[in-house]
């Protein structure tokens, strides 16, 4: 059986950084699942956190309209992430209402109408294909076990909002990461937070402090990033100019104030935290972060397919060791570590590319392919497309 993996969809996103609710950025993905038997969505398929579920969903029919016709018959499987946990959310809150249920487990094999009104639809548009929804993830192979990988901001040392919204929560709730032992442990916290941000957005749009624009422009600032981003290379010269100052300006107030900040939230007990926010330390950071995830979920050294972060892996030239990070699970530490993978994103993150095409592991459009055997192997299928052609502003521009 080959199996067609994808993460981060993100459809219905406000930025309209969503490439596949563009017929023409389609048309390759199609063409890889009709050849596919079965194809998993990896969690962060809608954006239901910028505003209205319904916004997101009239987006997303086109997409899940084609896709069922590539797919004619065969397999799709949908999961949840954190940007649209929401899809899960009814199903969960009547197994609580049960007298007597059974610990949640790696894998929750749901029929559609069962999660929630929204995966109904979403598989009505899909048909013929025959649409199955899975919870927190799902055995591929025996080998082989996907995830969208929200449950790593849990053990995240980058001080994210995710990360400082869990670990509050964590703090709140008297239920610290390093004590986590299953998949119950890790919803108990995360699930609340989620709930909450689905519900602000339930009935109209979001600020840059919930849909993630505030945490994108501190970055940006933090980060030490000059310009030389596909996002900094556009615009007028004299707004490129006022954008500058005012970034030296905000950069000077966050670089002086952030290391105090990062140093506090570690006393009040939300941490552990570190101050580097680096490209570099967001891949080593999240690495770490899923490979704890793995050891307390005791996966094994099963290959373990995620999404979540946006940066696929690995790629040629990735340092190999970085995607098996070693166990630092107390008790654990002979346990053999997990294979990681990253699956990538469907999402146009224009501070996290490179000016030239394809070169950034952020490039959208990745995605995995597992077969019956042998290790699941990464296709990028945007690779012969221009910034021009993906990002959404010079695509707006153009009509």
């Amino acid at each position: 059986m080959r199996t067609l993996v994808l993460s981060d969809l993100h459809l219905g996103s406000a930025s309209r950084a969503d490439l596949l609710r563009r017929p023409e950025l389609r048309e390759p993905l199609l063409r890889a699942a009709a050849e596919a038997d079965r194809v998993v969505l990896l969690g962060d398929v809608l954006e239901l956190r910028h505003g209205p579920p319904r916004q997101a969903l009239a987006v997303a029919r086109p997409f899940f309209e084609e896709l069922g016709r590539a797919l004619a018959g065969r397999e799709l499987v949908l999961v949840a992430g954190n940007h649209d946990h929401a899809l899960i959310e009814p199903w969960l809150a009547l197994r609580a209402e049960l007298p007597e249920r059974s610990e949640l487990g790696l894998e929750q094999l749901i029929e559609p109408a069962e999660a929630s009104p929204a995966v109904a639809r979403l598989a009505d548009w899909a048909s013929p294909a025959r649409v199955r929804f899975a919870y927190p993830g799902l055995w591929l192979r025996e080998d082989v076990y996907a995830t969208h990988g929200h449950y790593l901001d849990c053990h995240l040392t980058v001080p994210t909002v995710e990360r400082l919204s869990v670990g509050v929560m964590s703090r709140l709730m008297g239920m610290p990461a390093s004590s986590f032992g299953g998949v119950g442990d890790y919803e108990a916290v995360t699930a609340p937070m989620y709930a909450w941000r689905h519900a602000v957005a339930r009935d109209s749009l979001t600020g840059d402090a919930l849909n993630g624009m505030g945490t994108v422009n501190a970055w940006r600032a933090l980060s030490g990033d000059d310009g030389h981003s596909a996002a900094g290379a556009n615009g007028h010269a004299g707004r490129r100019r006022l954008a500058a100052l005012g970034a030296r300006l905000r950069k000077q107030a966050l670089v002086t104030g952030f290391p105090l900040a990062v140093a506090a939230l570690n006393r009040a007990g939300v941490g552990p935290l570190k101050a580097e926010v680096s490209l570099g330390e967001l891949r080593r950071a999240g690495l770490r972060a899923m490979g704890e995830v793995t050891t307390r979920l005791e996966l094994g050294d099963a290959y373990v397919l995620f999404g979540h972060t946006h940066r696929a892996g690995p790629l040629d030239g990735d340092a190999q060791g970085e995607w098996r990070p070693p166990v630092s699970v107390p008790g654990r530490e002979g346990e053999p570590p997990a294979r990681l993978v990253n699956v990538g994103c469907w999402t146009y993150d224009g501070i996290f590319l490179t000016r030239n095409p394809g070169e950034s592991p952020y490039w959208p459009g990745t995605c995995a392919i597992v077969e019956d055997q042998g290790p699941p192997q990464l296709r990028r299928l945007l690779l012969d497309r221009t910034h021009a052609e993906l990002d959404p502003r010079a695509a707006a521009r153009s009509r």
